[in-house]
Order: C-alpha cells, then sequence, then structure tokens
C-alpha cells in the first residue's frame, strides 16, 4: 500500500497530493500498542529508579521551598492554548476523514493560527526570558540514558545522576515534538494561501503543484505522527509517578520532597545562589 496518494496535473506531471488515510491508524495503533507495552514493562518488570547520591550541601538542601517553582504562568499558558489548539487540529483535520462530516476548514485554519502565533510566543519567551538550554539534552543526560540501558539490560554500570530542572525523557519529547510542530505550523501557515480568510488574499498559485503536493505530505504526515505523540504525552501525564510533574504544568510548582527525590540541586538550582562548581550543562532557570 503506498503510503503517498498520487495524481495528474493538467501539465501531465505526476504529482503528491496527500498521505494515504490509513496511516491515520497505523499512527494510533502505534501508539495505543507502545501505551500498553511501556503499562506492562512499568508494572511488572521495571526496577525502582536508583540514583546517586547528590553532593549538595545540607545548607543548599535547607534553603529549598516549600513549593518549588516549575513553571510561570506565561508558560502554563502557552503549554494550554498549544494543546488545545493541536487537539482542535487534529479532530478538524481527520475527524471528516474517518466519516464524521462537518464544515471544518474554517475551524482548521483557525486553530492553526493560533498554533502558529502560540509557538512564536514561545519560542521569543524561551529565547529571552528562560534558561533557553535548559530543556535540551546535555552530556550528563547522554551519559546518564546510556547508563540506564546498560542497567536495564542487566550489565553493570554506575547510577545516574538526580535529573536537572527536565528528565532525559522530557528533552526528548520536546525535541521531537518540535520537529513535529513547526512541520505542521509551517507548512500550515503556506497551506493557509490557499483558504479564503479575511487576513490573506487566497493565492493557490504560490507555489508549483509538486511543491504543493510535498507540503501537504510532510504536513500529513507530521499531523498523523502527533496523534502518537500525543496519546503517549497524555498517558505519562496521567501515570502516577509523573503527577507531580503535571501538577507543576497546572499549579506551577512541585514539592519540595518530589524536587529532593528526582532532581539534583547541583544540576537545577531553585535558591537563587547558583554555585560555581556545578556541572557542565546544567541549567539554573
Amino acid at each position: 500500500m503506498n503510503p503517498i496518494q498520487w495524481a495528474t496535473s493538467p501539465w501531465g506531471q505526476r504529482v503528491p497530493i496527500h498521505i494515504a488515510w490509513y496511516l491515520i491508524w497505523v499512527c494510533a495503533i502505534a501508539g495505543l500498542a507502545f501505551l500498553i507495552v511501556h503499562a506492562i514493562w512499568a508494572g511488572f518488570l521495571a526496577k525502582p529508579e536508583e540514583f546517586q547520591e547528590t553532593a549538595a550541601s545540607p545548607a543548599v538542601i535547607a534553603a529549598i521551598p516549600a513549593e518549588v517553582k516549575r513553571h510561570s504562568l506565561a508558560a502554563r499558558l502557552f503549554h494550554w492554548i498549544m494543546a488545545a489548539a493541536m487537539l482542535t487540529l487534529l479532530f478538524t483535520a481527520f475527524a471528516p476523514k474517518l466519516g464524521y462530516q462537518f464544515p471544518w476548514v474554517e475551524y482548521h485554519w483557525i486553530a492553526g493560527l493560533v498554533l502558529i502565533a502560540s509557538i512564536l510566543f514561545h519560542i521569543i519567551h524561551a529565547t529571552f526570558f528562560m534558561d533557553f538550554w535548559s530543556i535540551w539534552p546535555d552530556r550528563i543526560d547522554m551519559e546518564d540514558a546510556k547508563n540506564r540501558a546498560l542497567r536495564m539490560v542487566g550489565k553493570p554500570a554506575p547510577r545516574p545522576h538526580r535529573f536537572a530542572k527536565y528528565p532525559f525523557e522530557n528533552k526528548m519529547y520536546h525535541l521531537v515534538i518540535v520537529l513535529a510542530g513547526l512541520s505542521v505550523a509551517i507548512t500550515g501557515g503556506f497551506m493557509i494561501f490557499r483558504v479564503r480568510t479575511p487576513f490573506l488574499t487566497r493565492n493557490p498559485y504560490l507555489f508549483s503543484d509538486m511543491t504543493w503536493g510535498m507540503m501537504y505530505v510532510l504536513h500529513g504526515l507530521a499531523g498523523v505522527g502527533l496523534i502518537a505523540l500525543i496519546m503517549a504525552h497524555i498517558y505519562f501525564a496521567l501515570r502516577p509517578e509523573k503527577l507531580a510533574i503535571t501538577r507543576g504544568m497546572v499549579v506551577g510548582s512541585i514539592t519540595r520532597e518530589h524536587y529532593l527525590e528526582e532532581h539534583d540541586p547541583q544540576r537545577w538550582d531553585v535558591t537563587g545562589d547558583a554555585s560555581p562548581t556545578r556541572p557542565a550543562g546544567s541549567s539554573a532557570d
């Protein structure tokens, strides 16, 4: 089965026009299979996480507040607005393909504009008002990921460090969602020129048929990929061991107990007294 739909242009050129819609089910089933496998592994096979002992002094630990700020109000608003826009985009894009017919185009491009605006805001906010590098994997993350993999298969390896502000899996998910989200947003931004809106003059001849076709294919592939990604995101947000992180995205903070259990004060300083001996690649936002 060809994953891409093809057509012949008025000039006799064979051009792609979109993805094959069975990929909706492929991604949904793949996402569901991942959730089932992970739930079985986490429930019956996974061993409790063991960390290296923190080198933070008793004075630093005593200075940690009862509620540790994790996300500002602006960051939380971005997250929930982006989430609402993405869910609306997925519903309006794929529900008609599954047989639920309604005038979806207007809702889709409006949600698309909201997503583009929220991403632009986040880029500016993260670059100039947050610690930009705190969400990207560093050397310690990569070493710890290797050691975790070795320990998982029973081979000897050092215990991993406690996390910086964001655990390694959060950082990797962020990287993947950035790629998928930017693919959807950039291609969708150009595709708005193909529909009538109050903001732009419709111009379906902005690109060639081949370029438009490849743009629709990339837009569709990123879209169906987001189905599995969002399924995984919701699943992990609701897992009992991740509820403290989910709480942080709702109220903006995590408890002192969770911070000390999962995070290293030397890699994520929350006292305002950053240590000059913090390991390379650490963050202090």
